[in-house]
């Protein structure tokens, strides 16, 4: 290299540091006139908490009065053990909860809380067959319905699945969004490393899985884009205040990740990532076998063509094994995250889950794939 080559190489390092300076000076100021100004709250839509147990709580969101036709059966909706619910109510026009409401859905939510040490022993069993089937039994009893609604994200989708699977006496329609439910896919970097990661030396290193490790996790399966490419569109947006709010409002809901019960997260990571059970019949949960032909209720199965987290191998199955002949595939052109908080998903994904719910609220009409074919061959 010669000393022309060097100079060169220098200046433009010297410009670069200068640009830099610059835009972090020029950060600096728009966010100190900024700060006092921005709306940065979330999960604003007034809730009751009706139920508590443990580290858990119930929240119900009491539908709104609809000039059409709303849902009469309540909507349960079970989040992931990883991060937050809240979520589901990110900003006041991007919120799933508050479109629900729009749309007459009368809505509870089980927020999981924050694991303490004393969870670590907790099992997927204590999970689905005690606070879930707790919380189920709990607004049955409040409404005096035999049956409600059931929607599950993500892993709680999972978890949704098993306890339908357990119980098809007590759910009317069952609603899976991003949910894996197939396991042995080599599409997406998680279901790979989740295969090979040793998590059973970090559990017991650390008793629950801390979320932060999963955060870091996450951000390594895309770093230019989850870290370079997010914070380099922050810096080109810090004079947009809506921008500048919605950024902060989803940094606020990533970085709020509870630790996930140890013993709970080794059972999932086993019998799903590794071992591929759920929807090969080989699951049992304690003593109980978990068999999907037992989900004869009807299911509408939503799942994104762009997540990097639980891609659409992992969620196209789940339909064909089920019990149920009134089954729905809906794959949107979407991320993980943008199924909820995208403007385009706020126009298909909740009006589309309250239009099933209602053409499916009246009398309950269940109908096996065996029965269909039955009258298939008979017709």
């Amino acid at each position: 290299m010669n000393y022309s080559t060097l100079q060169t190489a220098e200046s433009l390092a010297r410009e670069s540091m200068r640009t830099f300076s610059q835009g972090m000076a020029y950060a600096e100021e728009s966010l100190r006139n900024l700060s006092e100004n921005l709306d940065t709250e979330i999960a604003t839509t007034p809730f009751e908490v009706v139920y508590t147990e443990d580290r858990i709580r119930l929240k119900h969101y009491g539908p709104k009065k609809t000039k059409g036709k709303g849902v009469k059966t309540p909507l349960l909706i079970v989040y992931a053990l990883i991060n937050r619910e809240t979520m589901l109510d990110l900003q006041p026009d991007k919120s799933v909860i508050r479109n629900f409401l729009e749309e007459g859905v009368d809505v509870y939510v089980l927020e999981w809380g924050y694991p303490m040490r004393k969870d670590r022993w907790l099992t997927l069993e204590d999970h689905i067959e005690g606070y879930m089937d707790h919380v189920v039994d709990f607004i049955l009893k409040t409404k005096r319905l035999p049956k409600l609604n059931l929607m599950g994200i993500c892993m709680g989708g999972t978890m949704g699945v098993v306890y339908a699977s357990l119980h098809p006496e007590k759910v009317k329609n069952l609603v899976t969004t991003v949910t894996p439910t197939w396991f042995d896919t080599e599409e997406g970097l998680l279901h790979l490393w989740m295969k090979e990661t040793h998590v059973e030396r970090l559990v017991e290193a650390c008793g629950n899985m801390p979320g932060d490790v999963m955060n870091l996790g996450f951000l390594m399966l895309n770093p230019a884009k989850l870290v370079v490419e997010k914070y380099h569109g922050l810096m080109a947006n810090l004079d947009d205040k809506d921008f500048l709010e919605n950024f902060i409002r989803m940094e606020k809901w990533i970085f709020d990740s509870p630790d996930i019960p140890g013993e709970t997260f080794l059972e999932f990571i086993t019998a799903f990532y590794r071992e591929n059970r759920l929807l090969n019949g080989t699951f049992t949960l304690g003593d109980k076998a978990v068999d999907v032909t037992r989900i004869t209720m009807p299911v509408l199965n939503i799942y994104s063509k762009y997540d990097h987290l639980v891609p659409p191998s992992a969620c196209d199955r789940f339909t064909k094994a089920v019990g149920s002949a009134d089954v729905q595939d809906l794959c949107l052109d979407t991320g993980h995250i943008g199924i909820y908080v995208s403007s385009k998903c706020q126009r298909d994904f909740v009006p589309h889950i309250a239009g099933w719910l209602k053409e499916r609220d009246g009398a309950e009409v269940r109908k096996t794939k065996g029965e269909k074919e039955k009258a298939t061959v008979a017709a």
